[in-house]
């Protein structure tokens, strides 16, 4: 029986096409997601971004148990994303990217790259379920998919 999850996709809407590659990513390594993030399959017709958090945006996030950010081109500039991000964050939620396939030199959310307890991975699928069960923290490098190691800040000493 696979492992079922809340998870609510935080994406920029031109990239609502990858939302169903991503939960194929996700079930290959044997994890049933039930997103609840706002799409074209679940749009909302509202206007006013108060009444889009409070009433779309603020339960949904609060019903998931991870919050899963599809990193692509546009994702880091969306204040939409970066809100989604931080109300996680508050809500105590986990907080998973993912680099999009072709995507790997995308910028990360401002908010996700400055929380410490993200987890940050590369399209494979066993790497963002075990984002998602808390396995991994910190960031995978996106080209190969491997924990990206700590650059080296060795600083060169003079006597004057």
């Amino acid at each position: 029986m696979a492992d079922k999850k809340n998870i609510f996709i935080s994406h920029v809407h031109e990239d609502d096409d990858l939302l169903p590659k991503l939960k194929d990513l996700i079930s290959k390594a044997g994890m049933e997601v039930r997103d609840g993030s706002i799409n074209s399959d679940k749009p909302n017709n509202a206007t006013n971004p108060d009444y889009i958090k409070e009433k779309y945006l603020k339960p949904h996030i609060e019903w998931a148990s991870t919050l899963v950010v599809l990193i692509t081109h546009d994702t880091a500039q969306s204040d939409w994303v970066n809100w989604e991000i931080q109300y996680a964050i508050e809500q105590g939620k986990q907080v998973v990217g993912v680099f999009a396939q072709g995507a790997t030199d995308a910028d990360i959310p401002e908010a996700l790259r400055t929380h410490g307890d993200a987890a940050v991975v590369g399209w494979q699928s066993e790497r963002v379920v075990d984002a998602i069960n808390g396995k991994i923290s910190g960031f995978d490098d996106p080209a190969t998919g491997s924990p990206r190691t700590a650059p080296d800040f060795t600083v060169k000493r003079f006597n004057c």
